[in-house]
Formats: structure tokens, sequence, C-alpha cells
């Protein structure tokens, strides 16, 4: 017992040390051990040494790569015009194509630099352009942009913005047309309307004057926007509005009305991995009936519309809207779904092999912290039965997935068990005289004592079955998330 005693009795001292210096510990209260060790959470400390200097190669690869994007940003879209009618006719499937392109990149600290191009076709005709742009940043809340582009639509324009308040922005802008001299002149006011909600008035004086208003609300459910702008020759209206209903896909529906449009449009999207999404929309219009398929990787899209038909048949329409969202559903039943189930379920065998060794020396120090508290867990559980208060039942920590295949998270089925550790010692002994058990958020809970990662890689969840005046009482939180028990909110 004496290693484990005496790494235990390190990480007491480490505690100490953080808690006893005011400023460590107000670093540590907001940004928790991380913010004290620039990326380490707690833990990490007491791996081996080569453990720790991989873990240090991993965190500067990553802020050398974070720090690469913050100054090197490349966006781009890709559009394919299709047209099923034009190709039935034998003029082939392509109408056109677009193309854009744009890099930011923060060149000093109050200066960004954007550049950009389009080049788009359209059967007989095209066009494209070039822009750039340069923000300056004048104080923490004003700055001023100066453009420029060359092209389809060649102008050159000054823009300054500023915080008028917490919660309002101005801009104006006044840019001058290279290719007919005229002049527009924009004024924006916005305003922040509630914590999730905003709404902007635009001003417009030139050659097309209009003024337009505009509204937009974002929660972690949903996001919805709608403008209405009328203009001296032309006006409109938009709105749209995206559910989630998972971390992982969303529907959507969108309108546009107007002297120059007229459409409705039905779609949604699934994100297929931590960088890609893909989306298909169904819209129908005065120009006719479109299906979209989007793919969107990190800031890069590839969109491709495809006209279905120019005349409104409710018939056909009905049938161009099943037909292509029905395949779209087999298809990502059958054939995407599955092949990134057996990707991921692949590279964590991967990860387990590789991890094998670690998890089981990581096991056997958990399980000897455990039995240096088992004595102490062992009187304050008496302690709280005796006085009908607080006593942890069941506590399991590791795999998320794990823990869900049990009945009620009561049970962990064989296969799962290499994946979870039992941690019910470790928690009652951390339980206060006052029987409450207080775990901090920000830390990750494998570094507590008596605890220990047995899935490298894998989100973890800690699941705790507990009992108060005679009640149960269970809750699940995520590995950084805070607990604090008894909650009446926990009861069974």
């Amino acid at each position: 017992m004496k290693e484990i005693a005496t790494q235990n009795f390190q990480r007491i001292c480490e505690a100490y040390e953080i808690l006893s210096d005011e400023n460590k510990r107000q670093i540590y209260d907001i940004y928790g051990m991380e913010g004290l060790t620039s990326g380490l959470e707690l833990g990490p400390k007491l791996n081996k040494p080569e453990e720790l200097k991989e873990e240090l190669e991993r965190l500067r690869r990553k802020k050398e790569q974070e720090k690469m994007e913050a100054h090197f940003q490349p966006s781009g879209t890709i559009l394919a015009n299709l047209s099923l009618p034009q190709f039935l006719d034998g003029d082939g499937i392509m109408r056109g194509m677009a193309m854009s392109s744009e890099i930011h990149s923060q060149i000093s600290k109050q200066n960004t630099i954007a550049i950009g191009g389009n080049l788009e076709v359209q059967e007989n005709s095209g066009g494209s352009a070039a822009s750039a742009v340069l923000r300056h940043q004048l104080s923490s809340v004003s700055s001023v942009e100066f453009m420029a582009s060359a092209g389809l639509r060649a102008l050159i324009g000054v823009q300054t913005t500023r915080h008028l308040s917490l919660h309002s922005t101005a801009t104006i802008a006044i840019a001058k047309s290279l290719g007919d001299g005229s002049i527009n002149l924009s004024n924006t006011w916005t305003r922040q309307l509630s914590e999730t909600a905003n709404g902007n008035i635009q001003l417009l004086l030139g050659p097309e004057s209009s003024i337009t208003v505009g509204w937009q609300k974002k929660d972690e459910k949903m996001s919805a926007a709608g403008e209405l702008k009328i203009g001296t020759s032309s006006f409109g209206a938009s709105a749209h509005y995206t559910h989630r209903f998972s971390s992982v896909s969303h529907g959507r529906i969108a309108g546009r009305f107007g002297s120059t449009a007229l459409e409705i449009e039905v779609g949604g999207g699934r994100k297929i991995s931590n960088f890609g999404t893909v989306r298909t929309l169904y819209t129908i219009g005065i120009q006719g009936i479109f299906w979209k398929f989007e793919f969107h990787r990190g800031r890069q899209k590839f969109i491709i519309p495809i006209l279905l038909s120019t005349h409104l048949n409710l018939s056909f329409a009905t049938g161009a809207f099943l037909i292509p969202t029905s395949l779209y559903f087999l298809l990502k039943k059958f054939v995407v779904k599955p092949y990134y189930l057996q990707r991921e379920k692949k590279a964590a065998l991967e990860n387990k092999e590789k991890t094998s060794a670690q998890v089981r020396e990581a096991r056997a120090a958990a399980e000897k912290a455990q039995q240096l508290l088992q004595n102490v867990a062992s009187r304050k559980r008496t302690r709280q039965v005796e006085r009908n208060g607080l006593v942890i039942t069941k506590a399991v920590y590791g795999s998320g997935k794990a823990l869900k295949k049990g009945e009620g998270l009561r049970e962990v089925n064989d296969e799962s068990a290499s994946e979870v550790i039992d941690v019910t010692v470790p928690l009652n002994f951390l339980v206060n005289d006052v029987g409450q058990l207080k775990l901090h958020e920000g830390v990750k809970k494998s570094g507590i004592m008596g605890f220990c990662d047995p899935c490298p890689g894998e989100p973890k969840q800690l699941y705790v079955e507990y009992t108060c005046d005679g009640q149960t009482f269970e809750v699940v939180v995520d590995d950084y998330a805070e607990l604090l028990i008894p909650q009446g909110s926990h009861r069974v």
C-alpha cells in the first residue's frame, strides 16, 4: 500500500497548495485544474513520464493548430445547378455552376484581412469577381472596414461599427460603384432584445433605396429569423425556422414572398461526423420545384440544387417530395448509418486494445486507493444510516453507452463491465458531516481518489443511486459536470 499511499499524499499536498493560495484558488474556481496546468486535467500529473510527455506533445500540437486556424481561416462554396427537364429534352443535365472562396487572416492584433473571389457560369453567360476587406479595430467598442471589389460588381467602400451600449450596435457604410458611379449609403442598428433574441433595422439610400426590419432568435433547441424589406421598386418578406431534434439532427422550414419571389422550403439535416453535415431541402416556388442536396464540412460547402419541374403540379410535387425523402432515409438507415457505426466500433476496439495495459494499471491503482478509503467510508456510511441521511447505495463511472445498456442504469452486463468502474466507496468517503456531496464543475472525475479512466478517449458519465430520509434517488452527470446531492429533482 506504500506506493498508492505516497501518490495520494502527493495529491493531497497539491490540493492544499492550491486551496491555500488565494490567486490559484480563484483560477481553479473559474477554470478548474485545466486553468492551472494550461490544458492538463486533474490526474495526468500522476501518470508515467512517457504518458505525460505524450499528453504535453498533444497539447502543443493542438495549440499550434488553434493558433494557425485563428490566423488563417479559409472558407468556400461549390454550387452545381442541375435540371431534370433539360436532361429529358436531351440538352444535358448541367444548368450552371458557381464557386466562391474566401480567406480570413489575422495579420496583427488590431487588423484582419479577408480576400475572396467567385466565378459563376449559367448556360451561355458567366461572370466573376474578386474582393478584399481590411478590418481595423479602433478600440474595444469600435472598428472600421475598408472594402474593394473588381469584376462583375466593382466598387470601393468604407464601413464603421460601434457598440453604443452593452446591448446596442450601430453600423454606417458608404460604397461607390465603379461601373455606373452610383453611391449607396446604409445605416444599420442592432439591438439585443433578450438573452436569445435580437432585432435590427437597416436603411439603405441609393439607386435602390429600401428599409429592412429583421429579427433573430436562437437557443439550444431552435433558431428562427424573419425579415421584411420595402424598397422603392420592390418589396419582400422572408422567414425560417430550424428545430433541433437532437445533437445530430434538425428540421427546417423557410418561406419567401415578394415582388420577385414566392416559394416555400422544407427539409432537414444530420451531422454525420465531428466536421460534416448533410442536409436535404425541398423547394416549391414560381421558378419550379427543386430538390437541394448540401454537404457541409468545416467552412466548406458543396451544394447541388436539382430542378425537377418548371410546372407547379400538385401530384408531381407530392411525389417529387416523397420519393427523394424516402430514398434519403433509406440511404441513411441502410448505408450511411451502418457504415459510421461500423467505423466507430472498429475505432473503439483499436483504442481499447491500445490502452488495455494503461487501463489495467489504472484500475489496480484505483482499487488500492479504495482500500485506503474503505474504513473511513464505512464509518461515514454507518453514521449517515443512523441519521437517516445521505447514503450512496450504488455509483458507477465509465462509458455512457455501457451505462445506458443496463436496466435503469442499475446493472451493467458482462460485455460492458470492462468499460466502467464501481466508485461507491469513494463517493461515500466524500460525503460531508452534514450529509451532502459535491463534485465541482470542470474537473475530470477520473482524477478523484479511488476513480480511474476505464475507457480512454470515450465520453464518460457518472451514475449515482442514493437514499436520503427514507427515499430513493438517482442521477446521471457528464464527466465534467457538477454534482450536488441530495436534490429533490433526483427522486425516483
